[in-house]
């Protein structure tokens, strides 16, 4: 690939050939009173060559043939002229309110912005690619109001989405946003490539959603990928870049110092010994003979620096009746887990649209997408946490060991092996994702320029083949060896076919216009999956993959899973969707707008078959009355209003049965036959979520300022969550909850041209968030999470943490005997001593336990922003992104797992700030104290940590090479980026991003710096 990218430069640097440019002159005027306009930005497309008009609207500029030269001012629409063999070239403008005449795509259609009433975001191209990332909504984290992207750091990983909030208490997807591509439906975008797409949509409120039906209620994240444009020669682009990963703030473990430090502060004789037992096994240190000769850094043996990639060549063009793009893309991305643990995705997309005739529109596209993704071992960091620092990763002396001479803790004394290396050097999860995209759409107007019939079919069908391979090992001693080797493969297919009919009017009499749209849609989702694992099968040295086969293994597994599930299955379920919608959108000269859909949704997916679902919209653009008139300050200002309710179909479908037992009865002297009937069946029907949402926006001074506020009131009724039986042991969910997210959102953003050479811009976005539960249906909570509770009740927020809030620390004997809790606690045989946790007894009943538990915060963050600058001068750009939240804590459950585990390291920040003496430490216990019952007898608010940061997410320098006199005059812009490069944060892990707020082995998030090239010709 990289021999490939050097001779492509090389090829474009000598077909160099020189040709007569020519000098192109006119005058520029309004269409709305033919007067000269100044200050009109006249550009080579493509180029940074370009000059502005005069004051009396004149302009020259050196142009070759065929390039286009675009003309475009503040309050103007943009126009676009191709060079052949005029030399004069005359432009009329047609007036731009304040811009607000771009056309964004929103369901079934486009719109104006001026004209849209709903919550809608969109981000462009260029915004998109600067983030060297596998996932395209990588790139939107920070850069949209109400939009939460938890990025994760595992190649080929989906990042986390939610927008504005979390309304369902179910998981597995219950809360994610729908994904339309090109119109086709999606549960993710991950095989799309950064560099196909245009532009992103993000629809937040109902109003703006509800088009798409049931599969909208969490928002709808709309792309849009690059077209042809009609009479444009064929432009080639190649895009590509090469960078490296690395991993920031690696957590620091306790060294060997330190833990021996620990070992021998903790209380336990056996600790202690098995310090003693490692000196003796590998000698002493010469710099400290009490510790042994060993000091390894687990982090830093499993991470590595990491490579990334990505290449994109594209082709687009059109004539009068056609349009035309291709695209292809090779990503590759390595992980930062040293051993098999890689990403590598190939793509082929194409688009064609043709006028059949004046009438009859035709348009055909396909993706393909081919990826292979190596995932990392899940429990690898976690061993590498726990891990002793007393030990090597290979002993010399561990001849029982195989295939090679592992360490192992047991021989230390340690109940834990605690080496991660062998179960990462003996497993390899390989999964090989296909999709396919095909779309064929037909549009025919029925009446010219008033009424459209449009048919559109879509084929979305995905494989997944995963082959995970689980080699033996062996420490020598302990039962932490794997005797067995172990296949499992599991082939996974996904058929989705869409069928959508749209008839749209439009009309504009006089002052009055008007869109309205009538559809149907048609779904037909089917899935399926077989599942199989193999027992010993050939492995072992000089055998490879060419035995990782099931009719190679001795046995197959039938065992069940503890679900009732068996090992080896088959699986599969199909649904059904059928829809109504219409949509009217009317406008009153330009100032009076409304907007309201209505959809009627049915499915085979739950018991109640139909859900109906209207919405409403409006809007009053203020800037245009006449008392608004030569104001001076707002150029556009617009009030907006929205209300709209939608189904929930991400909520797994209704499941259990009725069950029949037979049995005998006694009444008197006789004995009667009879049937003892229980149910646990789930009859469930739609979650339904309302919202309201009212915004503002915006645009000042000569629209160099804009403005966008929303707040907006999120409710989901009949929330789908469990509830448990009467007179029955167990529980059913039920559509009997009701949950809240509410917030604001502000988008700021300041442009200016200063001269012909500089340019800036700089913006911001703000926004709050309230989770919370409205009812339960009279229950008095929801649990779950084990010993980390989290913990769901009336007036909180979903799954907050749930514990003992610490007080401090004891310092003194003094200290215990004056708490009635501690006391108590004596008395009931618990050892309580000076460097302690001390606890709030909020019961006050003089005793800890769980009746002291209280909401220890929530995983959801209360508010998040982004900031941006970028500015251009001559071929220079730079452009830098800050993002942050707060509001939201992390449980540390590697932390609070040391209570529990055999005998672990860990971190050193506890090592430096324990717990050693009178007034040493208020915050931290000592090293006994950590993994005394007392103080860890329930999760408490010392392992729940802040979650708050602020993070330099990316900065890009580029430089756009002069353009070449000649026939071969490609426009080439160098650039350097670096992504993450800083993170500030007090939790102490790799990163404060943790989706669910449970960090117990979360995979890091690395810095990705990256020197790239964009080529166009």
């Amino acid at each position: 690939m990289k021999t490939r990218f050097t001779l492509l430069l090389i090829l474009l640097f000598t077909l160099h050939a020189f040709a007569q440019d020519k000098t192109i002159s006119g005058i520029v005027t309004s269409a709305e009173d033919d007067l000269p306009v100044p200050g009109v930005n006249v550009i080579v497309q493509g180029t940074i060559r370009g000059v502005s008009t005069d004051f009396d609207g004149g302009y020259s500029i050196n142009v070759n043939k065929g390039e286009i030269l675009e003309f475009s001012s503040l309050g103007f629409k943009t126009v676009e002229i191709q060079i052949q063999d005029q030399t004069t070239v005359n432009i009329s403008l047609e007036p731009d309110i304040a811009s607000l005449d771009e056309v964004v795509v929103i369901g079934y259609g486009t719109q104006k912005k001026a004209d849209l009433t709903g919550a809608i975001t969109t981000i462009k191209a260029d915004d998109i690619t600067r983030t060297p990332a596998a996932a395209a909504m990588q790139s939107l984290q920070g850069k949209v109001a109400g939009l939460q992207v938890v990025s994760s750091g595992a190649p080929g990983t989906s990042p986390t989405v939610r927008v504005r909030g979390l309304g369902s208490y179910t998981g597995d997807g219950a809360s994610d946003p729908l994904y339309v591509v090109d119109g086709a439906f999606y549960d993710d975008i991950d095989f799309l490539n950064t560099e196909d797409i245009k532009t992103i949509s993000v629809l937040k409120d109902a109003s703006a959603s509800a088009i798409y039906g049931v599969r909208a209620a969490n928002g709808v994240i709309l792309i849009e990928t690059h077209s042809g444009k009609r009479n444009q020669k064929p432009q080639i682009t190649y895009n590509g870049y090469q960078g490296v990963q690395i991993a920031h703030n690696v957590v620091k473990l306790s060294n060997s110092e330190q833990f021996a430090t620990l070992a021998r502060e903790s209380g336990s004789d056996a600790e202690a010994q098995f310090i003693e037992n490692a000196m003796q096994r590998y000698g002493r240190s010469r710099i400290n003979p009490n510790v042994p000769d060993v000091n390894t850094d687990w982090y830093d043996l499993i991470l590595r620096n990491a490579l990334i990639q990505n290449h994109s060549l594209g082709v687009t063009g059109g004539a009068d009746n056609i349009t035309y793009s291709v695209g292809l893309s090779q990503f590759e991305q390595e992980g930062i887990l040293r051993m098999k643990n890689d990403y590598e995705r190939f793509n082929i997309r194409t688009k064609l649209n043709v006028d059949v005739s004046d009438r009859l529109k035709v348009g055909v596209s396909a993706l393909l997408s081919n990826a292979t993704r190596y995932r990392p071992e899940e429990t690898a960091f976690a061993l590498a946490y726990f891990a002793v620092p007393t030990m090597p990763v290979l002993d010399p002396s561990k001849t029982d060991a195989f295939p090679r001479p592992y360490a192992n803790a047991n021989d230390l004394g340690y109940r834990g092996t605690q080496n991660p290396f062998p179960v990462m050097e003996n497993t390899e999860n390989r999964s090989k994702i296909r999709n396919t995209l095909m779309t064929f759409d037909l549009q025919y107007e029925v009446i010219p320029d008033k009424l459209d019939f449009k048919t559109a079919y879509f084929h979305n069908f995905e494989t997944l083949e995963v082959r995970e391979v689980r080699l033996p090992f062996s420490f020598g001693i302990g039962t932490a060896n794997r005797n067995t080797a172990e296949l499992i493969k599991r082939n996974e297919t996904l058929s989705e076919q869409t069928w959508d009919n749209t008839l749209t009017y439009n009309n504009n009499l006089g002052k009055h216009n008007l869109t309205v749209l009538a559809g149907t849609s048609f779904r037909d989702r089917s899935f399926e999956q077989l599942e199989a694992k193999g027992i010993n099968f050939p492995n072992g040295l000089g055998i490879g993959d060419e035995s990782y086969f099931l009719d190679l293994s001795d046995d197959i597994d039938l065992t069940e899973r503890g679900n009732g599930d068996r090992v080896t299955g088959d699986d599969g379920a199909r649904q059904y969707f059928f829809s109504y919608f219409g949509r009217v959108a009317y406008n009153f000269d330009d100032k009076y707008l409304l907007y309201g859909t209505f959809r009627a949704d049915g499915t085979n997916k739950y018991q109640e078959k139909w859900g109906y679902f209207p919405t409403i919209g409006a809007g009053w653009v203020v800037s245009s009355e006449p008392f608004m008139e030569n104001n001076g300050v707002f150029d556009f200002l617009k009030l907006r209003a929205s209300w709209g309710e939608l189904g929930n179909a991400n909520v797994a479908s209704s499941s259990g049965g009725i069950t029949s037992e037979e049995t005998i009865a006694s009444f008197g002297d006789t004995r009667f036959p009879g049937l003892i009937t229980s149910s646990d069946f789930e009859a469930l029907k739609w979650e339904v979520t309302e919202e309201t949402n009212f915004g503002i926006t915006a645009r000042l001074f000569d629209s160099k300022l804009s403005i966008d506020a929303d707040y907006f009131n999120r409710e989901t009724r009949d929330a789908i969550i469990p509830v448990s039986r009467l007179l029955v042991p167990g529980e059913t969910r039920q559509n009997v909850g009701v949950i809240r997210n509410s917030g604001l959102e502000l988008v700021v953003n300041w442009t200016k041209r200063v001269s012909d050479d500089f340019s800036y811009s700089i913006g911001g976005n703000f926004s709050t968030l309230k989770n919370e539960i409205l009812d339960l249906a009279g229950q008095e909570n929801l649990t779950s999470g084990g010993d980390v509770a989290q913990r769901s009740v009336v007036g909180g927020s979903i799954n907050s943490f749930f514990g003992l809030e610490v007080a401090g620390v004891y310092q003194t004997e003094d200290e215990i005997l004056a708490d009635p809790a501690a006391v108590t606690a004596r008395g009931n045989g618990l050892t309580v001593e000076p460097g302690d946790f001390r606890f709030v007894d909020h019961s006050g009943d003089m005793e800890i336990d769980a009746q002291d538990r209280v909401d220890l915060g929530s995983f959801l963050p209360s508010y998040s922003f982004g900031f941006n600058f970028g500015l251009n001068y001559k071929a220079f750009d730079f452009s830098l992104n800050i993002i942050g939240q707060g509001g939201n804590v992390i449980a540390n459950i590697k932390r609070f797992s040391i209570r529990q585990s055999p005998d672990p390291n860990i971190d050193r920040d506890f090592a430096i700030n324990r717990w050693r003496g009178e007034g040493t430490s208020n915050t931290y216990p000592s090293a006994r104290g950590i993994r005394n019952p007392w103080s860890n007898q329930f999760l408490n608010s010392f392992f729940i940590e802040d979650g708050d940061f602020v993070r330099l997410q990316n900065v890009t320098l580029g430089y756009t090479l002069p353009r070449l006199k000649g026939k071969f005059n490609p426009n080439i812009r160098f650039y350097i980026t670096a992504e993450r490069p800083l993170t500030l944060f007090k939790y102490n892990g790799f990163n404060p991003e943790v989706a669910n707020g449970r960090d117990q082995q979360t995979y890091p998030i690395p810095g990705v710096y990256t020197l790239g090239v964009n080529i166009k010709i």
